[in-house]
């Protein structure tokens, strides 16, 4: 199955996320299929917090690929801010 997820990048104490579409059996940091966005949780001043390829994401939903329980709610937020 086919899973779009955040794999842990960063520092220390300093998160950075990727989100990516990846096959559920590899390793949360393990080989991916492609990138489709970012998530910086301690974004601050003029750092993007959020950003996404939105048309990616929705190819990969529509090839039945599944978001995380994260992952949705980050889409959901990115379609709020982009409204």
């Amino acid at each position: 199955m086919v899973k779009i997820r955040l794999s842990r990048g960063g520092a220390p104490k300093r998160p950075f996320y990727h989100l990516l579409v990846t096959d559920s059996r590899s390793p949360r940091d393990g080989r991916s299929i492609e990138r489709v966005g970012f998530f910086n949780p301690v974004a601050t001043g003029k750092e993007v917090r959020l950003q996404l390829d939105a048309e990616r994401i929705k190819s990969w939903m529509d090839k039945g690929a599944q978001p995380t329980d994260k992952v949705r709610a980050l889409i959901k937020e990115a379609a709020k801010a982009a409204a």
